[in-house]
């Protein structure tokens, strides 16, 4: 536990924060903003690129392209809650953010994590009534219901991000340097002059249900999609449907692995250096390999790049 928070030191009124993100000199800064400028222009450009594709394609006008289009989103906005601001830090000497900054951050880092592990689940939903219910799909998954659906998703991480901050900035902080490359919960705990055993029960107790909860959805909806799989008779028939499945669960064995280790388990406040290099992987390296996961492994988004550069290549 960290020493300031046995009461010896005096609440400090903060009007910013450090964050001291990764040691090195000048070289190793420069190394990891080349680094991070890399991953995050790669995942810009890949998350947009889906997102104009599914747009402009008509073909890609389904339940399962409309939720794949909100993931892009969140991909593409969470990772630029955080990555400008470190790429700032790597050159800045101060590498300060202000308080209502330091909060906001937290805030919508929160919203759009939670928001997309609430969508990847409703996801794995889509992909069973598509495969176990076909004839009912159309009805079950109208347009209107994706939209409840999506915004369903929203108002789980918006409550889960008021919770978080808001119980994390009522804390009384007796330092204003985090162990981090940007705001986040388990550092923020560390800087506090107080006992933050409940602030840490409402992270891993939240954090876990929400874990808990959507990776029930997503293996129940995998068990009957399994069964439903092993009973075609038609090897063409399987070997599609295991290729679009394949890249959800990929892309769900990504995040929800990175979070659980980050978030959901006993002592992450404390192994910051270890939080450190997870929170690269699930910040930058996961929103940068979505859109590669999903177009790689699914011959709709392939053909639908293939339309499409035809027709740029006509115009």
């Amino acid at each position: 536990m960290p020493p300031h928070r046995n009461g010896s030191l005096s609440v400090v009124p903060l009007q910013e924060f450090v964050l001291e993100g990764f040691e090195g000199g000048r070289e190793t800064q420069a190394l990891l903003f080349a680094v991070f400028l890399a991953l995050y222009v790669v995942a810009v450009l890949g998350n947009l690129s889906m997102i104009v594709l599914i747009s402009l394609d008509a073909r890609l006008h389904s339940p399962m392209y409309f939720f794949l289009k909100n993931l892009s989103f969140l991909d593409l906005c969470y990772s630029s809650v955080i990555a400008p601001n470190a790429l700032a830090n790597f050159l800045s000497p101060s590498k300060a953010i202000t308080f209502e900054g330091c909060a906001a951050q937290l805030f919508f880092f929160s919203l759009l994590v939670t928001t997309e592990g609430f969508l990847l689940s409703v996801m794995a939903y889509d992909r069973f009534v598509a495969i176990c219910s076909p004839l009912l799909y159309p009805v079950t998954m109208c347009p209107s219901a994706c939209t409840r659906l999506v915004l369903g998703t929203y108002c789980g991480g918006c409550l889960n991000a008021i919770v978080q901050t808001s119980s994390t900035f009522r804390l009384p902080f007796c330092a204003n340097h985090i162990d981090h490359f940007f705001c986040d919960v388990p550092p923020l705990l560390q800087l506090a002059c107080t006992n933050t055993a409940l602030n840490e029960l409402l992270l891993f107790g939240i954090c876990g249900l929400i874990i808990v909860g959507t990776t029930l959805v997503v293996l129940i909806s995998y068990g009957y999609i399994t069964v439903t799989i092993l009973r075609m008779r038609s090897a063409a028939g399987r070997h599609k449907v295991f290729s679009t499945c394949g890249s959800h669960m990929t892309a769900v064995s990504l995040f929800y692995g990175t979070v659980f280790v980050m978030y959901a388990q006993p002592g992450a406040v404390e192994s910051m250096r270890q939080g450190k290099v997870v929170s690269v992987f699930y910040t930058l390296v996961i929103p940068m390999l979505n859109p590669l996961i999903y177009s790689l492994r699914n011959k709709d988004v392939q053909e639908a790049l293939r339309r499409l550069s035809q027709k740029l290549t006509v115009m």
